[in-house]
């Protein structure tokens, strides 16, 4: 696929097709999706096997967690990528385990008793809050109104800047590691470096289809150098087994209990805030414009699929904002890449030999690549950002407090260990302070005070009577890439506004949430 910027519209109005909906040849599917199992495979397993660990799980019971997880995870992705009636955002967007919830799901766990026990009363949790979120969605998706550009661009911001930190750590050798000798030695730090080495070669010096191709390309070069050095363990592919399938309800019937229920339908809600984000984000990425509806229907995706994890033995379900990051470094927009990698997920989660192969990945290698990513979701939220006016101190005061309240839980550890057990569960996370203190810094600010705007709105201002500079001190900067404003075709070229004689305003979008696609898109 041609390597599409939203900056060149021109390229849009010779293809019939937005590129999101571009159907690739099945070589070209094959390897995109794969790409995005290969960079979302860490983040997948993560949780179950924290999960697991901390609830005294069996060996074997953790890789029968993680293979369902992968079922879960490719038939989720598929329903949000693809689209089922009202359900799925038609995005290309991977749909992953919420790491919101780990530490919820811990506590409610360990509060039954742990082991087999513990989960049952965590599915029965799940599935009534992905019934919740499902119901709640159209209802939310008309809050939109109430996370202007300021909002997104700051969580966007905070959830990059929380997950670089995980890909340090793969770098280093993997959490697991954390107090042992081989943390941080030179040879992981060297298997992260040549690996995010080789991705910026292949980005700066690659031709169009390999530069899209540069994060799978760095997994596979990182692999095999450290399988020629001897430090990739590929003995469990000989011990897992060629099929497993995750039978509904394989510990027993789920148990519904009140506060279990409360806890995870607030991180469910926290969980909307994260994915309402991470559409406007896929949106500003390919240039697809987001409406109330798109949001609505990503979120009935994330309530579907949280309801099948808990039938399946798995767990809550978001939109992933790793892979957000990979679409912005390929310019593969396609979302049935994203089908094809759900594909992908399923016949891992169906044959445990097949995801072994992929988990013997070394951490440090991920991590390399795994940085790269990160970084980019959190540019995302910058570049949001960038259409926010920040010398307004309202605006600078919400971006500021709340990355700092997303530095806290690392910071300032024993802080939560003293709070009661239900609040540090949903408070001891990064993204969940975060994305909650913007949420309600901007209801101070904004909404409670009636105050009309906080944002620089381009549309509007292109389109106003007076010049574009008329309130501007002399020799300030305009915007760097101000929208322009609609034209009669869609994907025609547009130019940008000029000063000149005045004329009519330009048409508003439709009300009921943030413009945030290109006008006329």
């Amino acid at each position: 696929m041609a390597r599409v910027s939203r900056q060149d519209p021109e390229q849009f109005s010779q293809q019939r097709a937005h590129p999101v909906d571009e159907v690739l040849p099945v070589g070209k599917l094959t390897l995109f999706g794969f790409q995005h199992v290969l960079a979302f495979y860490a983040g997948a397993v993560v949780v179950p096997i924290i999960l697991g660990n901390a609830l005294g799980l069996s060996r074997e019971e953790l890789v029968y967690l993680i293979n369902a997880d992968l079922l879960t995870c490719g038939v989720a992705s598929i329903i949000q990528a693809l689209g089922v009636w009202k359900i799925g955002a038609r995005l290309p967007l991977v749909q992953g385990v919420t790491f919101t919830a780990v530490s919820p799901m811990i506590a409610i766990g360990l509060g039954a008793g742990g082991g087999t026990a513990g989960l049952l009363v965590v599915y029965g949790a799940v599935i009534t809050a992905g019934m919740a979120t499902f119901l709640f969605a159209p209802f939310f998706s008309k809050l939109v109104k109430y996370f202007p550009p300021i909002v997104i661009g700051t969580i966007l911001t905070v959830i990059g800047l929380t997950l670089i930190p995980q890909g340090l750590k793969d770098a280093a050798g993997g959490a697991q590691l954390i107090g042992h000798p081989g943390y941080g030695a030179p040879k992981n730090l060297a298997y992260a470096l040549g690996t995010l080495l080789f991705v910026l070669l292949v980005v700066r010096f690659g031709k169009s289809y390999l530069s899209s191709l540069a994060v799978l390309l760095g997994l596979v070069a990182g692999t095999g150098v450290a399988w020629l050095l001897g430090d990739v363990d590929f003995g469990g592919v000989k011990d897992a087994a060629w099929f497993g399938v995750s039978t509904p309800f394989h510990y027993g019937m789920p148990k519904f209990e009140l506060f279990p229920i409360i806890a995870m339908v607030v991180v469910m809600l926290i969980t909307m805030v994260e994915t309402t984000g991470d559409v406007y984000a896929i949106g500003e990425i390919t240039g697809k414009k987001i409406d109330n509806a798109t949001v609505a229907n990503a979120l009935r995706a994330d309530g579907v699929a949280t309801v099948l994890g808990g039938i399946l033995n798995s767990f809550p379900y978001v939109a992933f904002a790793e892979n957000i990051g990979l679409v912005r470094m390929s310019k593969v927009m396609s979302r049935f890449v994203v089908v094809a990698a759900g594909g992908f997920m399923i016949v891992m989660g169906l044959l445990p030999k097949a995801g072994s192969v992929v988990a013997a990945i070394p951490h440090p290698v991920l991590g390399g690549a795994a940085i790269a990513m990160f970084g980019m979701v959190a540019a995302v939220g910058i570049q949001i950002l960038g259409k926010v006016d920040l010398r307004d101190e309202r605006n600078a005061l919400i971006l500021a407090v709340s990355l700092a309240a997303a530095l806290l839980p690392n910071a300032v550890e024993p802080f939560f260990t003293r709070m009661p057990e239900d609040v540090r569960a949903v408070l001891n996370s990064g993204i969940t302070l975060g994305s909650l203190t913007a949420v309600l810094l901007n209801l101070f600010f904004n909404v409670f005070t009636r105050r009309k705007t906080m944002e620089i709105d381009w549309d509007e201002i292109e389109g106003d009577d007076e010049p574009a500079d008329a309130h501007e001190p002399f020799g300030a900067h305009g915007p760097a890439e101000p929208y322009a404003p609609q034209a009669a075709d869609p994907y025609a070229p547009q130019a940008h506004h000029r000063p000149g004689p005045p004329h009519p305003p330009a048409p508003q979008p439709p009300q009921g949430g943030p413009d945030w696609g290109i006008p006329g898109r």
